[in-house]
């Protein structure tokens, strides 16, 4: 069976990892961790970076810095993963669904305006596939209505849009370094982006349980205490050695994804071009990182079955998103603005290919004919 994804693994993490393991500081924000850090700072061009255990934790801070408090509204696209949302519900904000864009699956820009109310604190963009929303157009529309913006960039480490990497151009953003991404942590991790330097002392705090104990540990206090709200939102030295591994390595992991996604892409424009299939669309102005590769097919019904087909085929192949906003909870604690034009009927379409880190030409070219053989 050709799995949908494999864990990247380059060959030097157990190393690194057996060098954490083996050194007097396995907590987190040692030698490993100031190192990934410190990488991602050098190649984002960022003010500040810090390691957390999730993407997930890394959204959570970005609601407790920006000050979501209960009754505060948050617009976001429905088409996304739940922690989008989560992260800004357990600080008890209302969230606020739009519609998506069908070229791209990143929330429309222009019906972002429509949704703001008096109450809308933040506005959330997922850069789906590693592809870049329309920031300029959203940042626009924050500056003016003095609102912050989070960067959902989950799936956007080394993609690009205009020239700036994903995640340096919102006030926050947060990245995902889970097992099914473009590089892991050993399974899970993540990272907070600070573009704004006025959150850069609270994220510290915050991370670190509410107390100061990173001023401490650099000689600013003699003494640290609790002194904000906070969590225990600092992974262990071993994930981030794990991650060291991958980071070495990370042009190579693109490249290698890249060309899979070359290959599919190439593959399939005869299917497209008679309607059977929609690819995959790059803006011009986007560059993305291959994390994924999908077909929108015409309808659920055949999306189940070309699903059912791959798998006869020993290819596992998969949907995404069910909208969050049909689910019990995104009713319980959201709603659509507008009108669901795209949101629904494209996430029913979309089903997405084995895309993985080492994936060998032979089984490329499995994917491939088995896909072709779907269409006769």
């Amino acid at each position: 069976m050709i799995p949908f994804n494999k864990p990247p693994l380059t060959g030097s993490e157990q190393q690194y990892v057996l060098q954490a393991m083996q050194s007097n500081k396995i907590s987190g924000d040692g030698f490993f961790g100031k190192k990934c850090q410190a990488w991602f700072e050098e190649n984002l061009g960022c003010a500040k970076t810090l390691l957390t255990p999730s993407c997930t934790a890394a959204l959570e801070m970005a609601a407790i810095l920006i000050d979501i408090q209960p009754g505060d509204e948050v617009i976001m696209p429905s088409y996304t993963f739940v922690s989008t949302a989560n992260a800004f519900v357990l600080r008890g904000a209302k969230i606020v669904f739009v519609d998506i864009r069908p070229d791209t699956m990143n929330i429309d820009e222009t019906k972002i305006e429509a949704a703001i109310t008096p109450k809308t604190k933040a506005i959330v963009p997922v850069h789906y596939a590693g592809v870049g929303s329309e920031m300029d157009a959203i940042m626009d529309i924050a500056n003016r209505h003095g609102l912050f913006v989070v960067e959902d960039a989950a799936q956007g480490m080394m993609s690009q849009y205009k020239g700036k990497p994903l995640g340096t151009i919102g006030h926050l953003a947060a990245f995902s370094f889970h097992e099914t991404k473009n590089y892991t942590s050993g399974g899970e991790g993540g990272l907070l982006i600070i573009n704004d330097e006025r959150f850069l002392q609270r994220a510290e705090v915050i991370r670190e349980k509410g107390t100061n104990r990173s001023q401490f540990f650099r000689g600013q206090v003699d003494k640290y205490t609790w002194v904000d709200v906070g969590s225990s939102y600092l992974p262990s030295e071993l994930q981030a050695a794990f991650l060291w591994g991958q980071l070495e390595k990370a042009e190579e992991i693109n490249q290698n994804r890249l060309a899979t996604w070359n290959a599919y892409h190439q593959a399939f424009i005869p299917l497209q071009q008679p309607g059977l299939v929609v690819l995959p669309i790059i803006p011009d102005h986007c560059q993305h990182n291959a994390h994924m590769y999908y077909l929108k097919l015409k309808d659920l019904d055949q999306r189940t079955a070309f699903i059912e087909h791959l798998k006869s085929n020993d290819i596992n192949a998969v949907f995404h998103y069910i909208p969050l906003h049909t689910a019990p909870a995104g009713q319980k604690f959201g709603e659509f603005s507008g009108d669901d034009v795209f949101t629904t009927k494209e996430s029913e379409r979309l089903v997405r290919l084995p895309m993985y880190y080492g994936m060998s030409e032979e089984e490329r070219e499995k994917v491939i004919e088995a896909v072709m053989g779907f269409f006769g």
